[in-house]
């Protein structure tokens, strides 16, 4: 059966970007295991499609360095306290995707050799050349960028050929849908259609750096079983961001 599949696959090496805020379940903060662990299982369901797999995780279920700063914080050491969530995230999804059988590397951009790997380009590849999950940690290693833009930027190393971004909604409309009936839904949005009207896809630089490398964004709810396994076989519902 899974012969069969897998010439119909759209994408063989991806980037899934997911909210820290995606792990807290029905939680106000912090890791929901039961969410993690439902996460986990979509991820394996695509990688035994045979689909090579990126994974970026913010941080903010345990902590966001612009909320520290607006408190009065300093703001790279707010970023930086950031950028270690998502270290703690990236460990949580790792114990996860090993519990299922899926061989893992945490690789952050802030070396801590005790707990996961350093960043450096040419081995990150190779673990994705032998089928193992690369998740991306500790943003781009520098404050005042996102992990929107850690996630581009990874994609483009890695040569990823898309970006998935999980979310709670099934794509990007054009008002928010939680308040908005009458909101509607895009199938195909331009990167500068995205800037224009701030349609909230990623920060601008993310969506810039996508652009500027024909980088494709795909938009999916999270929520939803097999979704992002539906995607890659060319079903379920998502908008995508590119040219």
């Amino acid at each position: 059966m899974q012969e069969a599949q897998e010439p119909n696959i759209a994408y063989r090496r991806v980037l899934l970007k997911i909210s820290g805020e995606a792990l807290m379940g029905d939680q106000g903060y912090g890791l929901h295991p039961p969410t993690v662990s439902r996460i986990a299982a979509e991820v394996k369901s695509v990688h035994d499609l045979g689909v090579e797999i990126c994974m970026v995780i913010g941080g903010g279920n345990i902590f966001r360095g612009l909320q520290g700063s607006a408190q009065g914080m300093e703001r790279t050491t707010a970023d930086y306290m950031g950028m270690l969530a998502t270290v703690m995230n990236a460990l949580a999804m790792q114990a996860s995707l090993e519990a299922l059988g899926v061989h893992t590397r945490v690789i952050s951009a802030i070396p801590m050799d005790q707990v996961c790997e350093p960043y450096i380009r040419r081995r990150a590849v190779r673990h994705l050349e032998k089928k193992r999950v690369c998740i991306f940690a500790a943003g781009t290693g520098n404050p005042y960028f996102t992990t929107d833009t850690a996630a581009t930027l990874r994609a483009n190393e890695m040569s990823c050929e898309a970006i998935f971004k999980g979310t709670k909604v099934d794509g990007v409309y054009d008002k928010d849908p939680a308040s908005h009936a009458d909101a509607r839904r895009y199938d195909r949005v331009t990167y500068d259609e995205v800037l224009q009207k701030n349609l909230g896809v990623m920060d601008a630089s993310a969506i810039a750096l996508a652009r500027d490398n024909g980088l494709p964004i795909i938009v999916f709810s999270l929520d939803e079983p097999g979704g992002f396994r539906g995607i890659l076989s060319g079903q379920g519902t998502y908008t995508r961001v590119g040219t």
